[in-house]
């Protein structure tokens, strides 16, 4: 089920929120948690299941890690550990790069020796795992108590406004949120707004980017010409931060609206400086997860300059290798780690004596605009085709207005205004879209913003989100 659907807005969550409001406290949680179940069910009830077995395993483990924490046996805390990591990891890796690893020993054996298989990745799958793993993880640090309650820990791991696409909510977060959350009518009003803020960002934005980018990149690459290489990279970096960003918009507006807080996953990363700023900005909750559950604990910058170095390139390769079983992915976790490993060396010292900051601006964007060239390709030599247009003067058969429509146009205007250009120079824009307040003329632009999104749904112009296929 999509947030920007019909039935999710008009149906589910209506009844959802008004029974919530309206039953007994005792009764909030299992409600969230049927609800949740439901929500995901909507894509495939074999999914669920798939879903339930996270749960029962990391349930099963954290008491497990806990009991041994009790018992002062640190041997088998480690093995209970290292079992609910390399069986978590092991339901994921199986859906998700199986047949990523049948197509390698293919091609090293250049004969079709394996056939590929007939899987089918679980929706959310990449989120749910990362987050039930953090859960087990913390029990083991001690940062928190494993949950008695397996209806509790399942509410938590399956919450529906993230349970798809995060952000990755780590447990200590919200452990007091699940039996006990500030539910007001100023939380409510927050949750409607940045709920309508991110749906606008989605229906509104992104969706119209990637009509004019889908259309753009389905030609063959020996039709495109430089200007429209150039055009199709910039709409999909405007698309993915708009629909990406916009997602968990809604997620932590729906959170806010049942009482729980989540931290933000955006903090405009297109107004970055470096690309280790950049990171700090952009999918936090995923920055943070491989900073605190891989880049630490291999050793993180306390083992010298050149295992800090190999680290962040570990780092960034599983990174890339978390959103997709593509070498395409690989390849641009790497770019992003290779640019993270110069700064670290020279670069970032530069970029923070520059007194003309436009060019680290320049930099940055340059960077990042040429890496979601690689994320957003079909393949490799789809993307090398595009990078060679890209740096090789062409003419198109095809004219740019024959896909950059008007509307087109305007969206492009508020895309890069909004994307933190605008918001920095009128700080109190921003303070105000991320305020409780309530103000008379915002309440009217997210009226007409939300009225102009119902009117594009009516008409059946929406695709999935970006990060669904993660």
């Amino acid at each position: 089920m999509l947030f920007s659907s019909m039935i999710f807005l008009w149906l589910f969550l209506p009844v959802v929120f008004c029974s919530y409001y309206l039953i007994d406290k005792r009764f909030k949680n299992i409600l969230l948690l049927v609800a949740s179940i439901i929500f995901y069910a909507w894509g495939g009830v074999s999914y669920t299941l798939i879903m339930f077995s996270s749960i029962i395993v990391n349930y099963i483990f954290a008491l497990l890690i806990e009991k041994a924490i009790n018992e002062n046996n640190l041997k088998n805390k480690k093995i209970y550990l290292a079992l609910c990591v390399i069986i978590n990891l092991s339901i994921l890796g199986y859906f998700k790069y199986t047949n990523f690893i049948i197509s390698i020993i293919n091609s090293l054996s250049q004969d079709k020796i394996i056939e590929l298989k007939d899987i089918v990745l679980p929706i959310g799958i990449s989120f749910y795992t990362f987050q039930a793993l953090s859960y087990a993880i913390d029990v083991y640090r001690e940062h928190n108590k494993a949950q008695k309650n397996i209806f509790n820990l399942a509410l938590y791991i399956s919450f529906f406004p993230q349970l798809i696409a995060g952000p990755i909510v780590k447990y200590h977060d919200i452990e007091n949120q699940i039996m006990n959350r500030n539910e007001n009518l100023e939380n409510i009003s927050y949750g409607i707004k940045r709920f309508i803020y991110g749906l606008s960002k989605k229906v509104i934005l992104a969706n119209m980017f990637a009509l004019s980018c889908d259309e753009i990149l389905k030609q063959p690459t020996d039709e495109l010409g430089t200007a429209l290489a150039w055009i199709s990279a910039i709409l999909y970096t405007l698309q993915i931060y708009y629909d990406f960003s916009g997602y968990s918009d809604m997620a932590i507006g729906l959170g806010k609206m049942f009482g729980f807080t989540f931290l933000e996953n955006f903090n405009y990363p297109y107004i970055s400086k470096s690309i280790k700023e950049f990171w700090r900005r952009w999918h936090i909750s995923l920055s943070t997860w491989f900073k605190e559950y891989l880049y630490i604990p291999l050793g993180g910058n306390r083992k010298g300059k050149l295992f800090t170095y190999i680290n962040l390139l570990i780092v960034f390769f599983a990174t890339g290798l978390w959103h997709g079983a593509s070498y395409n992915f690989i390849l641009w976790g790497l770019f992003h780690g290779f640019f993270l490993v110069i700064e670290r060396i020279f670069l970032g010292k530069l970029l923070e004596k520059n007194k003309l900051k436009f060019i680290n601006h320049i930099y940055v964007i340059f960077v990042f605009v040429i890496g979601w060239v690689l994320f957003r390709a079909n393949d490799l030599k789809h993307a090398f085709e595009l990078y060679k247009l890209m740096f090789s003067y062409k003419e198109s058969v095809y004219t740019v207005r024959y896909f950059f429509y008007p509307q087109t146009f305007v969206c492009f205007i508020f895309g890069v205004l909004f994307s933190g250009l605008f918001q920095s120079l009128f700080p109190k824009i921003k303070e105000a879209t991320f305020s409780s307040k309530i103000y008379i003329v915002e309440s009217v632009i997210q009226f007409i913003l939300l009225f102009i999104c119902i009117m594009y749904l009516v008409n059946g112009t929406y695709n999935p989100f970006i990060y669904f296929r993660f």
